[in-house]
């Protein structure tokens, strides 16, 4: 899945997979992971999330990572954020008072850039990849987060084969063969969401969960 995949989908507003809501899942689990108030939170293919407005009004800053340029900018344009903005490298780094995200390609992302991250949040971007590209973000997430880090990690599962992601479907027996040899892994639950999910209904796919998982990033 080339980058430009994703720019055309913001390009031309294709954006199903940006959620107007914030995920009920964050909410619900996210002391599990017991920060500081001023915990760092690293969020993948943040996009335009709200999910990143909930972290930073938990008292958070948030370090945020996203290929489009136009999904950064309009983070701050709708949430009527003032933003600055300086180079690193080949990445962009836009910038308020709680809130960094890096503009580029996380493949291509420093390891330093994120070496004083204390938690991480990634609802969006494991699933995001087909099968070979999610077994390399996986190798890449682990790279990215230190040791002893906690991050809240939420999927979804379906039959691969009833419908084209992405969102693509990543299963628990994924979860232990890719993530498990770099992370602790808690399942805290597993929810069938297919009802609130039309374009699964409409597609015949016949189940559809979500879940969410604790994983500490093993020393």
């Amino acid at each position: 899945m080339e980058p430009s995949f994703w720019h055309e989908k913001w390009d031309l507003k294709q954006i199903g997979f940006h959620q107007p809501q914030i995920n009920e899942f964050l909410v619900k689990y996210w002391s599990r992971l017991s920060l500081a108030t001023s915990a760092e939170v690293f969020v993948p293919l943040c996009g335009k999330s709200l999910d990143m407005c909930y972290i930073a009004e938990q008292g958070h800053n948030v370090l945020g990572c996203e290929l489009n340029q136009l999904a950064v900018e309009d983070f701050f344009k709708e949430n009527n954020l003032p933003v600055s903005h300086q180079v690193k490298g080949e990445h962009q780094v836009y910038l308020t008072e709680q809130v960094s995200l890096i503009q580029g390609d996380i493949f291509t992302l420093p390891i330093e850039s994120t070496q004083s991250i204390t938690a991480f949040y990634d609802r969006a971007a494991l699933i995001a990849w087909p099968e070979e590209m999610r077994q390399q973000y996986a190798i890449k997430l682990a790279t990215l987060v230190p040791a002893g880090v906690k991050g809240l990690l939420v999927t979804l599962d379906y039959p691969q084969e009833t419908l084209n992601g992405p969102p693509f479907a990543v299963s628990p027996q994924w979860i232990e063969q890719y993530l498990a040899p770099y992370f602790d892994v808690e399942l805290l639950e597993c929810a069938d969401v297919l009802a609130e999910n039309q374009r699964f209904v409409k597609k015949n796919v016949p189940w559809l969960n979500e879940a969410a998982y604790v994983l500490t990033r093993k020393i």
